[in-house]
């Protein structure tokens, strides 16, 4: 087993600053950045400073922890700085506490540890998953993490083999699950399922362990997607600096973002070959589907879209993507980039901030889109269209921010509008 990624003492009764001592090291070893290890830090001396104020023991426990969240979210500037990760800081720590080891939500498939007599069929089930089952690039790479996370775990409980899982362990790390947010969960427990069934399948497993697997249902409607106010929207476009190559790119990006909606995959799948400059529209790859979806170009994203491809746009024949990386190597961007930064980038210059922990990537402009179409009484059925939605029903989930709107936006038809 790698010592770095995993501890074995029992840290159970360690005093605080010593399980803190140990959790920083550990992370050192997972690799974070100077910059998160100082962010952690600062949260976990905060916690030892908490327990000293309130003079309860300076060992940790779940209701010492609560508490420190809670002050730290009361405070008034709980959205700034290292308040604004408390949550997820505390959480690591009592994953320390409790396992020994801190898992990285986004890891590295190199530094885990997958025992060797797992390793052929892991490498197996990834080229039937890509030549039978015929899964994209990302959706291979997401499972094939999630497989790899599973056989890292049975490596800690000293499985060596395949043959030798027990119903136990599938317990076991559904309940190590538990530290991962329910969709995430369901997510892996479904990936390994269908591992379990390609392993029976192929005479590995003598019994379908897939069977005992729990089934994680998520609502649809579990949560309400974040959404800009139209202003805030009006103001991080007009902060873009658009004299700069990546400030043509960025606008671009944003701009068909706010007017259009697509997926951040498909932002970045756009190739130079989807826009019909002569019929004025754009066809959205759409890899999450595979239906092709064809809308109409609005003009100033098209004239966003030509100021960067003449003005701002690498000069590299090679590549049909439309929106490149500047930076070298000059190239379109990975299958992981979720383009987080260009928002972030651009509303730090604008100022702006959220009153709440709500989310501002990429995807809360698509939310604000549906949000405001469903405002304008668009019929749902017309808003899923836009959004490239296989049924109205993923459209179900932007009524929750506006119900009433819902009830007058009710199906009619006179109302439906062309959207090529």
């Amino acid at each position: 087993m790698d010592t770095t990624t995993t501890i074995t003492e029992a840290v159970d009764d360690v005093l605080l600053e010593r399980l803190v001592d140990g959790a920083y090291h550990h992370l050192e070893g997972l690799g974070y950045s100077r910059r998160s290890l100082r962010r952690y830090d600062t949260i976990w001396r905060a916690l030892i400073g908490f327990a000293e104020e309130k003079g309860v023991e300076s060992r940790y426990s779940e209701e010492l922890a609560t508490s420190f969240v809670a002050a730290c979210r009361a405070e008034p500037d709980a959205s700034r700085g290292w308040r604004r990760h408390v949550g997820s800081g505390v959480r690591m720590l009592g994953d320390f506490h409790r396992d020994g080891r801190i898992v990285r939500p986004r890891v590295d498939r190199r530094t885990l540890t997958i025992p060797p007599a797992m390793r052929k069929p892991f490498e197996d089930y990834q080229d039937y998953a890509r030549d039978r089952l015929h899964l994209r690039r990302s959706s291979l790479n997401e499972r094939a993490d999630a497989i790899a996370k599973f056989l890292d775990f049975l490596d800690t409980r000293a499985v060596e083999s395949l043959p030798r899982l027990q119903p136990a362990d599938l317990t076991a790390f559904v309940t190590w699950l538990g530290r991962y947010r329910p969709k995430t969960v369901s997510r892996i427990v479904s990936d390994v399922r269908q591992f379990l069934r390609f392993l029976t399948l192929r005479g590995i497993l003598q019994r379908d362990l897939a069977a005992t697997l729990p089934r994680i249902r998520v609502p649809r409607d579990a949560a309400i997607p974040s959404v800009w106010d139209a202003e805030l929207v009006v103001k991080l476009l007009a902060a873009v600096d658009r004299s700069s190559p990546i400030g043509k790119r960025d606008y671009a990006m944003l701009l068909l973002a706010a007017r259009l909606g697509p997926r951040v995959g498909d932002l970045r799948t756009l190739r130079l070959d989807d826009i019909d400059w002569d019929a004025a529209t754009i066809n959205i790859p759409q890899s999450k589907t595979g239906t092709p979806q064809r809308l109409p170009l609005p003009e100033d994203v098209g004239e966003a879209l030509i100021d960067y491809l003449r003005f701002g746009r690498p000069a590299h024949g090679q590549h049909r993507e439309v929106f490149l990386r500047h930076k070298p190597p000059v190239g379109p961007f990975g299958d992981a980039t979720h383009l987080h930064y260009v928002v972030k980038r651009w509303r730090q210059v604008a100022g702006i901030r959220f009153p709440n922990q709500q989310r501002h990537g990429f995807h809360s402009l698509r939310h604000t889109l549906a949000t405001r179409l469903l405002r304008e009484q668009t019929p749902l059925h017309v808003i899923a269209e836009i959004l490239g939605h296989a049924s109205s029903e993923s459209t179900l989930i932007y009524t929750k921010a506006d119900t009433e709107m819902l009830r007058e936006a009710a199906l009619d038809p006179e109302e439906v509008q062309d959207v090529g």
